[in-house]
């Protein structure tokens, strides 16, 4: 038996018609067959007028999956990193790192840079050749004066040196006369700079004097490094770094001193300072040995009275004189010797041990810097400074 369908207009699926009587198929053949004027309308009208028992339901889902099983399987979308073609080897990015002071398109100079000179820690700098020349009594170390170890590349030769980027950047910096404090270079790589301008033949003298970047910048850490800055600037004769620098070396115990450091120093530099320190206590014992002058006598206060006045102001010199340190402060000097003005009966004494007091104070505080002393009986220059 063949099976045959017919279209189910309120549902639009396909309805079975295999199992129905044979009246109603006679019926469907009919219609089939376009003979809609000799179909016998008695024959239609005898079905049952109950409901037609049909599961729509299940119809509509077995429509619904014939039609999908017309186009076969739901195609999933491929994955995203299956689609794209993957490299065999990937490209990394290059990283390069170059000075924020000296780098391509810096107004340094009229003229654009010429050269680049890589630091060992791989930071490039770009620099004018000429203004390196001007600079250098050696060539910049034979660099710029032969090819051999140099680069090319479209923005000018590379010259790589063995110093690192911390002090090639102080070394660049003075030689532009720019500061480097922005970039707050500790003191180790000061120390070593100087020894890298030594080496590519740029005069330390020239870049280090009063008043220039590089030595405001060498001060700014003599209270923390004063020994090891006075060696620094003895050692390259800078005379004008080493003057203030020793202001801050009166507290430096010179028993401490290494055969090593001294070698550094140097005979000229290790005499000033030795002299520093006994010529700050030669000077103390001096301010110190003229008693307080008397005052006219009284009825209560004869000269013979005030010799008490005179033996408290040597006894207390003889202690300070004992014990005479370079770095004695004025207010040490005026808390000691204060109270023992206290001790005297004559108001007028108080007034006169007060006022010997201040002078102390005054002539104290101008010994500021000594060069030289006397040593031994030996008459020699003494340098003073107001503060």
């Amino acid at each position: 038996m063949t099976e045959s369908y017919v279209l189910n207009s309120a549902a639009h699926t396909y309805i079975s018609c295999s199992n129905q009587p044979a009246s109603y198929r006679h019926v469907h053949s009919s219609l089939m067959m376009g003979n809609v004027e000799t179909l016998d309308w008695d024959l239609v009208l005898q079905f049952d007028s109950g409901p037609l028992e049909l599961d729509i339901a299940s119809t509509i889902e077995k429509s619904i999956t014939d039609r999908t099983n017309i186009y076969g399987q739901v195609l999933t979308p491929p994955d995203s990193c299956a689609s794209s073609p993957v490299s065999s080897s990937e490209e990394e990015d290059t990283i390069v790192f170059v000075s924020t002071t000296f780098f391509p398109g810096a107004l340094l100079n009229a003229l654009p840079s010429d050269l680049v000179l890589l630091s060992s820690d791989s930071v490039f700098f770009y620099v004018h050749r000429h203004v390196l020349l001007g600079a250098s009594e050696n060539g910049f170390n034979s660099l710029l004066l032969s090819t051999p170890g140099t680069d090319l590349s479209p923005v000018g030769r590379v010259v790589r040196v063995p110093e690192s980027s911390a002090e090639l950047n102080i070394v660049l910096h003075a030689i532009y006369g720019m500061s480097c404090a922005h970039y707050s270079p500790s003191f180790e790589s000061l120390v070593s700079s100087l020894a890298v301008m030594n080496t590519y033949g740029i005069p330390i003298k020239k870049h280090v004097t009063r008043y220039t970047p590089l030595y405001n910048l060498l001060l700014f850490h003599a209270p923390l490094y004063p020994i090891e800055l006075y060696t620094l600037a003895a050692s390259y004769d800078l005379y004008d770094l080493a003057i203030p620098t020793s202001s801050h070396l009166l507290s430096f115990s010179l028993a401490s001193l290494t055969d090593e450091m001294a070698d550094r120093i140097g005979p000229r530099y290790l005499k000033h300072l030795f002299f520093l320190h006994i010529g700050r206590s030669d000077a103390l014992r001096r301010l110190l040995l003229p008693p307080p002058n008397p005052h006219p006598p009284t009825a209560t206060c004869d000269f013979t009275e005030q010799k008490k006045l005179t033996r408290a102001w040597a006894l207390a010199s003889a202690y300070f004189a004992w014990d005479s340190r370079p770095d004695l402060s004025t207010s040490s000097l005026e808390s000691a010797l204060a109270p023992l003005g206290e001790q005297l009966s004559c108001d007028q004494c108080k007034l006169v041990w007060q006022e010997r007091i201040k002078t102390l104070i005054v002539q104290w505080s101008v010994v500021k810097v000594c060069s030289y002393t006397s040593v031994s009986g030996l008459t020699l220059k003494v340098f003073q400074r107001t503060i």
